[in-house]
């Protein structure tokens, strides 16, 4: 029998046009040994779908819906957005999300944890104001989170080495572009305990968003509770890629996934002690073990130990269970103390690219393409270039596989197309553009049957990635509460 959680629903009334955000709902009036907390996924990258959070903020019955907009190379674009307008940096499509969302905060009482500050979490929160007063949405109170970015403290951390290759970070000094911290969630939970009802971050790790929520509603301490904040990440790392949770990405079965066309996002729902995902009714997607399995090892490199600013987690014992209808009850999360350390992503300018492509049709479609490739190659060489890199695939033979494809005259000798794609990289801008000018005139003068593919090839900047670790000391974590009355 699957056991029932007590839930205490206040009733409230909230008029159809009004606009105001009053959270009427206290922990006085829904005690902690009877509390469940709802979070909802509205997004797991920087571009996601609009339309699941909507319709989870609508039909989810949720307290939180956590934004996770954010991964390493995107806060290095908003550092380049905001060097050159100072008054950006933060995700682009802010202004399209909060649109949509501060109405429905409002009208349901909805508190929403976001990430999409990236390089520039004060201007996100000034610009979410704007909105929301254009949208005649009051009584918000909205927090910007800072501390992670110590690109101007770096040279106390010059000598510290990169993990990848063991070289020092003032090697990249001179192509430096960002250098951000991975907070945990003491920034959102100090938000949350100030009356913040909606929380805007740069870079802190995907699951402090569900964390800080977590942890200011049921009053755990991180550092005696190391089980519940084990069980928080995990409740975090199940939310935070969308729709990969919940169905998306599904290796087990993608093909039985229902309504994948309408494909919705997962909701944590946690107690004091009990731990579960499920979704929102009425929408496409699945919440089962198998799902949930994928999803728990996703980015996971060591099960027993899954590092993160808040707790080091231990999954390797732990339990998926299917308890109902699209809901899978998560069980036997552990944790350990959190480590000394912050891990630091530094991006740097690395150098310069260009892709080309070139579609050629059945009879011969490789064999055409490979010359193709040939004649390039001989152009270039006579025009000098000096390319650091140069990668020569065919998408839909060898662009995924590369060594281990099957390249046998079985596989090729029938195919009804091949494109050849030639990627150029090199730390001199002028030598990657030198390719430019020989890809179209191949359609008038190579082999047979040659298609400019993917519009006219350009150079584009090469942005890298350097983790490293810092002291924890190293971040001042501060949160700045902006007022909508």
């Amino acid at each position: 029998m699957i056991s029932k959680i007590l839930e205490i629903t206040i009733p409230f009334v909230v008029p159809a046009m009004d606009l105001r955000y009053n959270d009427i709902r206290s922990k006085k009036e829904r005690p902690l040994d009877m509390k469940k907390i709802r979070i909802g996924s509205g997004a797991g990258y920087a571009g996601d779908r609009i339309e699941p959070a909507v319709e989870l903020m609508e039909k989810g019955n949720l307290d939180y819906i956590i934004f996770e907009c954010l991964a390493e190379r995107t806060v290095a674009i908003g550092q380049q957005d905001k060097e050159k307008d100072p008054s950006k940096g933060y995700n682009q499509l802010l202004d399209y999300r909060m649109e949509k969302i501060l109405p429905l905060m409002a009208k349901n009482k909805v508190k929403v944890i976001t990430n999409m500050g990236a390089a520039n979490p004060v201007s996100a929160a000034e610009r979410t104001c704007e909105i929301a007063r254009k949208l005649g949405v009051s009584g918000l109170k909205i927090a910007c989170v800072t501390g992670d970015d110590i690109t101007d403290e770096l040279d106390k951390y010059e000598n510290e080495k990169v993990l990848e290759d063991g070289t020092l970070l003032k090697e990249k000094k001179d192509v430096l572009i960002s250098a951000n911290v991975y907070m945990g969630a003491e920034g959102i939970t100090k938000a949350l305990e100030e009356g913040a009802n909606l929380v805007i971050t740069g870079r802190v790790s995907d699951p402090a968003l569900t964390i800080g929520p977590l942890v200011h509603e049921f009053g755990w301490n991180i550092d005696d509770n190391p089980d519940q904040m084990g069980q928080a990440v995990l409740a975090g790392h199940l939310l935070e890629c969308g729709g990969q949770g919940a169905g998306g990405n599904y290796m087990y079965d993608w093909r039985n996934v229902p309504r994948m066309d309408e494909l919705g996002f997962p909701i944590a729902e946690l107690t004091d002690d009990t731990f579960e995902i499920t979704k929102a009714p009425d929408c496409g997607g699945i919440i089962c073990e198998q799902s949930c399995k994928e999803q728990f090892l996703y980015e996971v490199h060591d099960p027993a130990n899954y590092l993160t600013p808040d707790v080091n987690v231990d999954i390797s014992h732990a339990t998926i269970t299917q308890v109902g209808d699209n809901r899978v009850r998560i069980g036997g999360v552990k944790g350990k103390p959190r480590p000394d350390t912050l891990k630091l992503c530094v991006g740097y300018h690395k150098g310069w690219k260009t892709v080309s492509m070139l579609s050629f049709a059945w009879p011969d479609a490789y064999e055409k393409a490979q010359y193709c490739a040939e004649v390039i190659m001989k152009k270039m060489q006579r025009r000098g270039m000096k390319a650091d890199d140069i990668h020569i695939s065919y998408i839909g033979l060898n662009s995924l596989h590369l060594g281990v494809a099957d390249m046998s005259e079985e596989a090729l000798k029938n195919l009804n197309e091949c494109v050849l794609r030639i990627a150029v990289f090199s730390e001199d801008k002028s030598e990657c553009a030198k390719i430019i000018p020989e890809i179209s005139p191949l359609q008038l003068n190579g082999p047979p049957g040659a298609s400019f593919f993917g519009g006219r090839a350009r150079v584009q900047e090469v942005m890298a990635l350097w983790p490293t670790t810092v002291p924890r000391d190293a971040v001042q974590v501060e949160s700045h509460i902006l007022e909508v009355k």
